[in-house]
């Protein structure tokens, strides 16, 4: 029975007390099919060569060991990070919050092509661009992929709009378009005036339109994918003063469950997904105004939740997330 050594790439400076990080590197560093857990933050100065100028000869980490923590890690990965050769791990374990750039991403996987990444760098690249969700018209609200101001015009005459930038995240820059008024979350704009504003983004990246869902205030429920399987669900509902759901907007969270609808859209964008080299992802599903859930965003590239989720269902998510990881190894270092 082989066992693993990984390594994992995060920016711990960017994170809260909440962050799934811990609690899975904590139980990583003791499962049975782990033989040794390394994470290393672009916080850390000695790092800078790592992940600003693609030296990837060494990097510096923590040795992770049951009950790695939040506040421990706040120092300890500043004072007892040690230098260690990347090539030396069978897994790179990606948990880097945004920004992130693209250049990073392709040269990392370039320079450890042999190695088995969760997730995928070339797929993360594909699946953080809102414009993935293309792929899967059948299962998402009416959308358009739109680089003019003409085209989002066309589009929000024949709907109410939601325009969402390609590459943000955590709701930044949504805005939604309704009786040719413009809302951001906060305010109403002159529809065309903020369109000029925004246009230079329009015009070199896009922007996805998407018909805006009546029943939003049913709340954006976020289903978080491991190997294809929906391991948990939680619900988030927006404030009364407002039409976004994310947390990070003010937004609160409850926990879920899949309905059958939800399942069937999993199964079908799991595919393309794979195909991608994506093993774990968050995909969130609205209300549409037949009342069925529809997909609204995957997000494949720091997934949070998995704590919380445990408590909510009582069920080991982190050991099963886990489990599917050496699985999934196994797998690669077959092929």
């Amino acid at each position: 029975m082989r066992k693993y050594r990984i390594l994992c790439l995060t920016d711990h400076d960017r994170h809260s007390k909440e962050n799934s990080l811990y609690s899975i590197l904590s139980g990583m560093s003791q499962h049975i099919r782990c033989e040794q857990v390394i994470v290393a933050s672009r916080s850390s100065n000695k790092n800078i060569s790592f992940f600003d100028d693609f030296d990837f000869s060494k990097i510096y980490g923590l040795k992770v060991t049951n009950g790695f923590n939040y506040e421990d890690a706040k120092s300890d990965l500043y004072k007892k990070i040690v230098e260690v050769d990347p090539n030396d791990f069978d897994i790179i374990f990606l948990r880097l919050p945004r920004p992130i750039s693209d250049e990073f991403l392709r040269a990392l996987q370039l320079n450890f092509s042999q190695k088995c990444f969760v997730n995928k760098p070339s797929g993360i690249i594909t699946c953080s661009s809102k414009s993935v969700l293309l792929n899967f018209p059948d299962v998402c609200p009416p959308i358009r992929l739109c680089h003019s101001i003409q085209e989002i015009m066309v589009f929000s005459d024949m709907y109410n709009t939601v325009l969402k930038p390609l590459k943000e995240y955590g709701g930044k820059g949504i805005i939604r378009i309704k009786d040719r008024v413009i809302n951001d979350g906060e305010q109403d704009w002159e529809l065309e005036k903020y369109l000029r504003k925004i246009e230079p983004t329009i015009t070199k990246d896009g922007y996805l339109a998407m018909k805006y869902l009546e029943n939003v205030s049913q709340g954006d429920k976020r289903l978080i994918v491991v190997g294809g399987e929906v391991l948990a669900a939680s619900l988030r509902l927006p404030p009364d003063d407002s039409w976004l759901c994310n947390v990070a907007m003010g937004g609160t969270s409850v926990a879920s469950q899949a309905d059958e609808n939800e399942l069937k859209i999993i199964e079908s964008i799991n595919p393309y997904l794979k195909q991608q080299g994506i093993l774990i992802y968050g995909a969130d599903t609205l209300v549409d105004d037949n009342g069925q859930r529809t997909l609204s965003e995957i997000n494949a590239l720091s997934i949070g939740g998995f704590p919380q989720a445990e408590k909510q269902t009582g069920k080991p998510i982190i050991k099963m997330t886990l489990d599917k990881i050496v699985d999934y190894a196994d797998v690669h270092y077959q092929s």
